[in-house]
């Protein structure tokens, strides 16, 4: 039977969870790209990288209070940002060195909670619902867990993102998407199978992680 994300992942994400998502996720992109230059950039590279990154954390919300929406705002333009700095400087095939030196980051800052390869499944999941996508988890055991998106809610975002004026470099998100989470799931030693799909309520998409055989998993007990 799938489990019900609102039940399973999202009981209890407040908006401060919320927000320091967000701030994870931000950190995870910036310090990726960082990292990825540090190997791959020319010097004219990293001049314009920093001069990106003033713009990227100018005007960052006020902490006397989470600010999940406003935290929301400053991510989807930072990686709007940062996509159209890797695509026009290295090209799409950029975007999988950057993704892979992000999902670097993600594995020291991202914690182990004790139950395999649900974990990184359930961070995915939880980034989901920050989009406020439908979603299931139908599978969390340590050796394998499995989420389905029924409606990836990203797609929406953009939509109104780009009404306010942000520039999409990507035709679409699962561009930087597929190649990150596969990155992430790698990184945390697991196994990565996804599978877009096209559901009436609109694009969503089915993803595996699996422990490779041989392998401890990291659960408790």
């Amino acid at each position: 039977m799938a489990e019900s994300a609102k039940v399973l992942e999202t009981e209890g994400l407040s908006a401060e969870h919320r927000t320091r998502l967000w701030q994870r996720r931000l950190f995870e992109g910036e310090a990726g790209l960082t990292r990825y230059l540090a190997a791959n950039g020319s010097a004219e590279d990293v001049a314009a990288w920093l001069r990106l990154r003033g713009e990227i954390f100018a005007d960052l919300p006020g902490q006397s209070a989470p600010d999940p929406a406003g935290w929301q705002r400053v991510f989807f333009r930072a990686q709007a940002l940062m996509e159209r700095f890797v695509v026009g400087r290295f090209g799409h095939d950029g975007l999988a060195g950057w993704t892979n030196a992000i999902a670097q980051v993600y594995r020291l800052v991202e914690p182990d909670f004790g139950g395999g390869a649900a974990d990184p499944i359930r961070r995915f999941a939880r980034q989901a619902e920050l989009y406020a996508s439908e979603y299931a988890v139908t599978q969390a055991e340590p050796e394998q867990a499995t989420i389905e998106i029924s409606h990836c809610a990203i797609w929406d975002y953009r939509e109104r993102a780009r009404a306010r004026g942000v520039v999409l470099t990507l035709k679409s998100p699962c561009e930087f998407c597929t190649l990150a989470t596969s990155a992430n799931l790698e990184a945390k030693g697991y196994r990565s199978t996804f599978e877009l799909l096209n559901h009436p309520s609109g694009p969503g998409c089915r993803w595996q992680a699996t422990k490779p055989s041989g392998q401890e998993s990291s659960c408790a007990g």
